[in-house]
Formats: C-alpha cells, sequence, structure tokens
C-alpha cells in the first residue's frame, strides 16, 4: 500500500495562461481540491463534524516549481501526512505529470491547517477529530534517505 492519497486531475485550458502552461495558483487549488476529495473519500465522519462547527483553517501554503505542465496533460496529486499535533496538521504534496513513459515530479507543495471551532465570529482552536487523525494514519510521510 502507497503511504500517500491521490488526487488525479486533467489540466484544461482554463487553467493555463497566456504561455500555455498552468498558472501558478492552480497548485494551490489542486492541494485544496486533494484535500477535500480525501475527506470525501476517506475520512466521512469529518464531513458531518465541517456541517456542525468544525472549521479547517489554512494557516500556511507553499509550492515548489520543477517542471511546466500543460493542458491536457494527466497528473496526479499525491498527499501525505507530515506532521499531526493537538490542533494543527501538515501535509505535503507531490505533483507527479503521468505518462506511458514514465512519471515525473513537477511540483511540490505543503501546507499547514489548523482545526477550530466555534461560530464565525467566535472561533477557537479545537483538537483535531479523532476520526481524522485515524484516517490519516495510513498516509504519515516516511522519512527519505537524500
Amino acid at each position: 500500500m502507497e503511504d500517500y492519497y491521490e488526487y488525479r486531475h486533467t489540466v484544461g485550458f482554463e487553467e493555463t495562461n497566456l504561455v500555455g502552461n498552468v498558472y501558478y495558483v492552480n497548485y494551490l487549488r489542486w492541494q485544496g481540491r486533494c484535500r477535500e476529495m480525501f475527506l470525501h473519500d476517506k475520512a466521512t465522519e469529518v464531513l458531518d463534524d465541517l456541517r456542525d462547527d468544525l472549521k479547517l483553517f489554512t494557516l500556511k501554503v507553499d509550492c515548489e516549481f520543477f517542471a511546466e505542465i500543460t493542458a491536457f496533460d494527466q497528473i496526479a496529486i499525491r498527499m501525505r501526512l507530515v506532521e499531526l499535533a493537538q490542533t494543527q496538521i501538515e501535509f505535503s504534496f507531490d505533483y507527479v505529470r503521468l505518462h506511458p513513459d514514465g512519471e515525473v515530479l513537477v511540483a511540490r507543495g505543503r501546507q499547514r491547517v489548523a482545526c477550530m471551532r466555534g461560530p464565525n465570529n467566535r472561533t477557537s482552536p479545537a483538537r483535531v477529530p479523532e476520526s481524522l487523525a485515524r484516517a490519516l494514519a495510513p498516509y504519515r510521510a516516511r522519512v527519505r534517505a537524500a
């Protein structure tokens, strides 16, 4: 079993710029989409919690680019758990271009999320729900040799 959750995507023209490569903001959108699909596929209990008063606030996001991708490229966004603290979670994302000849790592990103509860004008930090911690456990990033 892989140590990542994978979301696959086909790049569309609307995600490219005038030069024809993917506009950088889309990489961040795909991080969010991957995280959402993980909740949908692997942590459905958390979805009920989000409909109640749980909020997942993105505190920090980054992305480092290695190669360009263009319209109709097939990509996989692979999410791993980097850190699970009491109230925060950190994820890593590998963006891989899929091709019959092999895979190419085109970007790598990270995202830090805080769990919060309460009404929108009075939210406060909350523990990561146990159901979310259990769902994330199989996707803990392994230390890779340099």
